[in-house]
């Protein structure tokens, strides 16, 4: 038997056949044009399944489950997405859509939670009971598995970790508050501190390599520019991992989790990232005396994690 996983991105819908080892078998994807709407984003969803069920010659009846993961609150019962910022989506009836268009009868659930048990069960939570993944991009979410069930909280809208404040009247957010790790440990963050040190100090490698033009400088400008044994590169790293650990040892302290993971695309840095975020996280930790503490690891299924939670919504 087969499953079908849908990751509704900004950007891309990503849909893929995975089998019983968690393998995706086959997979496609088209541009997202969110402001089209969730009618004509069902439908490209629907039309993205029969492209892969044709090419692949998996039968209707060989597919044992279907799910979705979505940015956004999702009542996971009714299969709503209650609210979401990046789509124009308000106690929208995605199950329903979806079953009306594919035929299908799809479980939904929000995308880091779907990308949290993906990674749970097939990825670099593996093995674990409490796992959480956090995903750095240009904001940071998560994803909290308990027992082999995701957490959703009261709503839905649960582990929204890049909303606590982690700098007090800090840098204005887009939620409302003020401080939010987001701000100062995303990759959005770490390019703003990057193009502003490599403003201040034109001699550095960092400079060199956006050839004058700082807003060229990415995330992974500053992980080039360490390799090239770049001070100022090495000093905006330190000042992100600062950061990063205030966030990521609240959750340790405040959760304990077996494994926490860190998933998107800062997290293809790895060591030059994790072991410095490790010890750091370490120093803090309030457990740090305990004999088990949590491993903190770089995740490993990337952009599949998403589709491979979603295929096995039907699990949690």
């Amino acid at each position: 038997m087969y499953r079908i996983g849908v990751d509704l991105g900004g950007t891309n819908i990503a849909v893929g056949i995975v089998d019983e080892k968690y393998k995706i078998i086959a997979q496609n994807s088209t541009k997202t044009k969110r402001e089209r709407g969730a009618k004509a984003i069902v439908k490209d969803i629907a039309l993205l399944i029969e492209d892969l069920l044709r090419k692949t010659g998996i039968k209707v009846d060989e597919i044992c489950s279907a799910g979705i993961g979505v940015p956004g609150a999702v009542d996971t019962k009714k299969g709503v997405v209650t609210f979401s910022n990046n789509f124009d989506f308000k106690s929208t009836e995605l199950k329903k859509m979806l079953k009306d268009t594919t035929g299908f009868d799809f479980f939904v659930a929000n995308d880091a939670n779907a990308a949290a048990f993906g990674e749970y069960i097939a990825g670099s939570g593996k093995g674990s009971d409490n796992f959480v993944l956090m995903t750095i991009g240009t904001g940071i979410g998560a994803g909290i598995v308990i027992n082999g069930k995701i957490y959703t909280g009261v709503n839905g809208a649960a582990a929204e970790i890049g909303h606590t404040v982690i700098v007090k009247d800090g840098i204005p957010c887009s939620c409302g508050r003020k401080g939010c790790f987001e701000r100062y440990a995303s990759a959005s963050a770490l390019t703003s501190m990057a193009q502003n040190a490599a403003e201040e100090n034109t001699n550095s490698e960092l400079y060199k390599l956006c050839g004058g033009d700082i807003k060229k400088i990415e995330g992974r400008t500053v992980f080039a520019a360490i390799e090239k044994n770049d001070k100022t590169a090495g000093e905006v790293l330190d000042k992100f991992i600062e950061y990063l650990a205030v966030g990521v040892t609240n959750i340790v302290n405040a959760l304990q989790p077996d494994v926490l993971a860190i998933g998107g695309g800062v997290s293809a840095a790895g060591d030059v990232l994790i072991n410095p975020l490790k010890q750091r996280v370490q120093i803090e930790d309030y457990a740090r005396f305990c004999e088990l503490k949590t491993i903190i690891k770089a995740a490993v299924l990337s952009n599949d994690a998403g589709i491979i939670g979603a295929a096995y919504l039907d699990l949690t």
